[in-house]
């Protein structure tokens, strides 16, 4: 994927060998400190000076930050894209894992919402989102109701 101007890189290389193995710990750390049904999270941290910091981890910022030394951890670069950025259909395209064309029958479908910007099509990333959300849930659905159906056959 082409990553868009205004899309934060978190580096511009993949992770070394020694960031990775640095947020594969970092990851099993966090996951110990708040397994279990932990309502709110918080956290200590004590800088090089001494000087300590707690702070309260929100549920769903936790889930980021494992999901993300996830990534690290296996080497992966990330990624971030803005929900109010607007993005070209070649990025759009990437971001599902489809051909420029078929992405571009989508919007003609108005299945995704577009702008247009002079004679190019721009789609807000959050719309993108939105409608990643729906198909990966229909596919999920579909392959449940596939799985169901190869069930009842044996």
């Amino acid at each position: 994927m082409t990553t868009p101007a205004y899309a934060l890189a978190v580096d511009e290389h993949l992770p070394t060998d020694e960031s990775a193995e640095a947020a594969g710990e970092l990851r099993i750390v966090l996951s110990e400190l708040f397994s279990g049904e932990v309502k709110s999270p918080s956290l200590t941290l004590r800088g090089a000076n001494g000087a300590e910091k707690s702070l309260h981890v929100e549920p769903k910022l936790y889930e980021y930050l494992i999901r993300l030394l996830d990534h690290f951890e296996k080497g992966e670069g990330v990624t971030f894209v803005p929900h109010a950025k607007m993005l070209t259909t070649q990025q759009a395209a990437d971001i599902l894992n489809v051909s420029r064309p078929h992405l571009i029958k989508l919007l003609e479908q108005k299945t995704i919402p577009f702008e247009l910007v002079g004679r190019h099509r721009r789609i807000l990333a959050r719309h993108l989102f939105e409608y990643q959300k729906v198909r990966d849930a229909e596919r999920a659905t579909a392959l449940d109701e596939l799985l169901k159906d190869d069930g009842e056959l044996y």
